[in-house]
């Protein structure tokens, strides 16, 4: 059986250090509830989870995937377009703020823009 590797941050790692700890009966979910600032139950929860599912148990569920808020590709190119072709020397606040008073597109995430613009190539 090959093992996977799991990216974790620091406090993923020390939570789950403190769940296994917990697992082999060194120390109580009550001190392990204490120790990572969270509640008893939600320690049984993880546990729960770390049965089920391993080390991933203290990943968050949605990590690698793609944002519900996400703009389709076309409109992401259009608002590219826009910006280089007329905000080139804006801000990306300043450039955001400008095009959600031309865009019909309100609803569809441009007050995201900033994010966006920032991420411009070139």
């Amino acid at each position: 059986m090959e093992t996977e590797r799991i990216a974790l941050s620091q406090r993923e790692r020390d939570r789950l250090r403190v769940l296994h700890e917990v697992q082999q009966k060194q120390m109580t979910q009550i001190a392990a509830a204490k120790r990572l600032k969270i509640s008893d139950r939600h320690i049984r929860r993880l546990l729960f989870r770390l049965g089920e599912h391993g080390d991933r148990a203290v990943i968050h569920g949605l990590r690698g995937r793609r944002s519900n808020r996400r703009l389709a590709a076309r409109l992401e190119l259009k608002i590219f377009r826009r910006v280089r072709q007329r905000y080139a020397d804006f801000g990306p606040t300043l450039a955001a703020e400008h095009l959600t008073f031309i865009c019909d597109q309100k609803d569809a995430g441009i007050a995201t823009m900033p994010s966006l613009v920032v991420a411009l190539p070139g």
